[in-house]
């Protein structure tokens, strides 16, 4: 194998006479090897990739070994992944001496392998390969290859975290597929199974990388209800039942026990009518009849629910959409009937502050009003009373005038009485010169009379309310 850092390079010799369409017959050493045998049936994708180089140099006796150079990153298929469990090959039979390193010795002219596992008490191994196709070639070139007098057994090995997806929709495809279960871990492949025409069968397969992201997609699915479509119709995810329909049951791996040799007394043939064996073969077809027939009535039942379950479902799901436009429908008149309220309460708030701020409005005027009242009203209580306010000084400045006595007195203070004629004092209100009205002594002369002849009649009297108050003559 001859390599470098940026492309591996695989170089397949074949020592067989007449080479398959794309190698090149001949040459003289390397006849240990084995060919190719039947690659163009095992991988038309392999022999197609194969590129021819030239093997033969001239000017010796030494002839050269006849081989061919592959690119290994041809044999990656678009979108494919590398060293997947596809690529993991079993590998049996092998001597209970080998190491590690002649195990890798085995492969290394298919790529550089990143498992590899001996278990040399049993006598077999795994190993795996960057592609499946490179898988294939291995698989070809070295089944039945004689190892230490131990005819090798090749097989691809068990893939141990693939499952079954069954009830698939129409719609999925191999990639919603896998976005739907990547969910779960690392995911290698996954395939939507169609028949001859490409139609979906509802049937698939997953391929996780490792088997712990397969328990754990198997064990959610089981216990829910894993939709991958608007339809609520979950998968079914069963664990894959593994089946070798490349390479079958061949007569070597035949095991040779007693029974093998019993049946095989008697070569095919068909029954003859009327005998034991035509008898009990009818009835075994009769039987395999009865069963065809019975799994036809179940598939019938069976596709016969599904209809009538999808029927229900789509009317339900109408029913469903109807609840959740009424119920939408019932929560926007609330919201409509809330928001109303709300706007009612806001028109009260604002109807009571303006009513408020009108009331306050009233109360202002009406107290600037009877502050008004009241201003003009001591105005004009000021301007019509000011000559009495007069008197009623100078009423209190003859108050202050007493006799020893205590009494007022009212006589006229520019006519004051004769010194000689001292009598009583006169009385309040009354004309002390008409004596003959009143009886008793002299009282001595009255107080002077005016010019008109009126009598001095003092000063008038007002008491706290305003009124005036005169005293006249009789």
């Amino acid at each position: 194998m001859a390599a470098n850092r940026n492309l591996k390079q695989v170089r397949i010799e074949n020592s067989s006479p007449a080479a398959p369409l794309g190698m090149v017959g001949g040459g003289g050493g390397g006849g240990n090897l084995k060919g190719l045998r039947g690659l163009e049936a095992e991988s038309e994708a392999a022999a197609a990739a194969m590129a021819l180089a030239p093997s033969k140099e001239g000017g010796g006796d030494e002839e050269q070994e006849v081989g061919f150079t592959i690119d290994i990153k041809s044999f990656l298929k678009p979108g494919e992944k590398s060293y997947t469990q596809r690529c993991r090959l079993f590998v049996g039979n092998l001597p209970t001496d080998i190491t590690e390193e002649d195990f890798k010795r085995l492969f290394e002219r298919y790529g550089e392998p990143s498992e590899v596992f001996i278990n040399r008490d049993r006598g077999f191994g795994f190993i795996r390969l960057e592609s499946r196709t490179l898988a294939e070639i291995a698989k070809a070139e070295l089944d039945g290859t004689i190892l230490k007098s131990r005819p090798l057994r090749i097989r691809f090995a068990t893939h141990g975290a693939a499952l079954t997806v069954k009830n698939l929709s129409p719609v999925v495809s191999n990639e919603l597929l896998e976005q739907a279960f990547s969910q779960f871990g690392p995911v290698e492949r996954a395939v939507v199974v169609v028949d001859d025409r490409g139609r979906a069968t509802g049937k698939g397969f997953v391929e996780f990388a490792a088997k712990p992201p397969a328990r754990k997609a198997l064990e959610r699915c089981s216990d829910g209800a894993f939709l991958l479509t608007t339809t609520p119709r979950p998968v079914v995810v069963e664990p894959m039942e593994q089946f070798d329909d490349e390479d079958g049951l061949p007569e070597k791996l035949m095991q040779k026990t007693q029974q093998y040799h019993k049946e095989r007394e008697q070569p095919p043939r068909f029954a003859q009518p009327g005998t034991f064996e035509f008898e009990y073969a009818s009835r075994w077809k009769a039987l395999d009849e009865m069963e065809k027939q019975q799994r036809e009535q179940v598939d019938r039942n069976i596709r016969e629910a599904k209809e009538k379950l999808e029927a229900e479902m789509e009317a339900a799901r109408h029913e469903h959409q109807l609840m959740l436009m009424r119920q939408d429908l019932m929560r926007r008149q609330e919201e409509l009937r809330r928001l109303e309220e709300l706007r009612n309460q806001e028109l009260q708030k604002r109807k009571q502050i303006q009513l408020r701020h009108e009331e306050e409005h009233r109360r202002r005027e009406e107290e600037m009003l009877r502050q008004r009242e009241q201003e003009e009203l001591r105005r004009q209580q000021e301007g019509g009373f000011k000559p009495n306010f007069m008197d009623n000084r100078e009423q209190e400045m003859r108050m202050g005038d007493m006799g020893p006595r205590g009494a007022i007195n009212m006589g006229d203070a520019f006519s004051p009485a004769p010194a000689g004629n001292q009598g009583p004092p006169p009385m309040m209100g009354m004309n002390m010169n008409n004596r003959g009205t009143l009886p008793g002594p002299a009282m001595g002369p009255g107080p002077s009379m005016g010019p008109e002849g009126a009598a001095n009649m003092g000063t008038p009297m007002m008491p706290d309310n305003g009124t005036v108050l005169f005293f006249h003559n009789n």
